[in-house]
């Protein structure tokens, strides 16, 4: 291999002309980080990618575990994230010819909702800080019985989804006016499904389709595990309040093997692999509560930031133009509550 996968060198392997060009786009999935898979991604190199000739309007920023308050009480080290983000996404603000970043999704501990106080005092906190920024929380509940087998490997609390201080958390985020985001992975499904039948007036957003897993133990199993996951996806899009993100499958842990060739993909190649994901879950959500989402620069590994949207383009051309646009752009504004 003569490129690191990843880098700009392998990813411009695979040039192809931008589809619709024209058409406007949020980005409401990334992370900004240093010093992760072997380099930073910061305000500049999202700008890089944004710019690689896609029409991105906006993006929200999901937290991602960087830029921490190490000095701080544990319940608080994530207000340094904000903090950091925060500065960043006011400095995008003022380039007028580049996508703000208009939006920021924290962490913060949902397992306070027993401690209502406390948790509303953190909130807040994260309000005063990030203003009209501040959108929602994500508490992933990504955990596996063998995380020495994936390459991002979170061990969240066992059966988090099913703690009612937990659950206590996510009502008082409803009550804020806040959404929840979530990562967790393809087993934990009916747990996230029980959630939402639990929790019905908060807004859930289910991140990278619940992450089907294809290594270690679930490499040679996918046919089985799609077959299940579509069967959760449908029950789970009977809940009103969840809506899916449509992205996050090139991850290395998904399996496909992309972050570890001497090039990346191109769309027609991650249409053909993955298309009935994306189409399953567009089918039994609807447009109007699913949205494209990068995964950026997570999904770098795999695949060019102007490739996976030109693959996202081309999964929903026989769409109409009011489902289009809900995918690329209105369900994220509504969600997220975007200008």
């Amino acid at each position: 291999m003569n490129e690191t996968p990843g880098s700009d060198a392998w990813l411009a392997q695979v040039t192809e002309p931008i589809i619709e060009p024209e058409r406007p786009i949020i980005d409401p999935h990334h992370h900004l980080w240093r010093k992760r898979f072997g380099r930073d991604y910061l305000l500049d190199d999202l700008w890089q990618d944004t710019a690689s000739g896609h029409n991105i309007k906006q993006t929200v920023f999901i937290e991602c575990r960087a830029f921490y308050d190490k000095e701080a009480e544990p319940h608080w080290q994530s207000l340094g994230e904000t903090r950091v983000i925060t500065e960043i996404a006011r400095k995008s603000q003022q380039q007028t010819e580049q996508p703000a970043i208009n939006g920021i999704v924290a962490k913060i501990d949902l397992t306070l909702g027993d401690k209502p106080a406390l948790l509303k005092e953190i909130i807040q906190a994260h309000q005063q800080v990030a203003g009209d920024l501040f959108k929602g929380v994500r508490f992933a509940g990504a955990r596996d019985a063998r995380p020495e087998d994936l390459t991002i490997a979170l061990q969240a609390l066992p059966y988090l989804y099913g703690r009612e201080n937990f659950r206590q958390g996510l009502r008082t985020l409803g009550e804020l006016g806040l959404s929840y985001d979530t990562w967790h992975y393809h087993h934990q499904n009916v747990d996230f499904c029980d959630l939402a039948e639990a929790v019905t007036d908060t807004t859930l957003v289910l991140d990278h389709f619940g992450t089907p897993l294809g290594v270690g133990i679930y490499r040679n199993a996918s046919d089985a595990i799609f077959q299940q996951w579509k069967e959760d996806i449908r029950r789970l899009s009977r809940y009103p309040n969840v809506v899916a993100k449509l992205g996050g499958l090139a991850m290395p842990d998904n399996g496909f093997g992309w972050d570890k060739r001497d090039c990346p993909a191109d769309s027609d190649e991650f249409v053909r692999r993955q298309k009935k994901y994306y189409l399953h879950t567009i089918d039994c959500f609807g447009p109007e509560r699913c949205m494209f989402e990068s995964n950026f620069p997570v999904d770098r590994l795999s695949i060019s930031y102007p490739v996976v949207w030109n693959a996202f383009k081309k999964m929903v051309a026989d769409f109409s133009e009011s489902e289009k646009h809900a995918m690329f752009y209105e369900t994220a504004r509504r969600v997220y509550r975007l200008p």
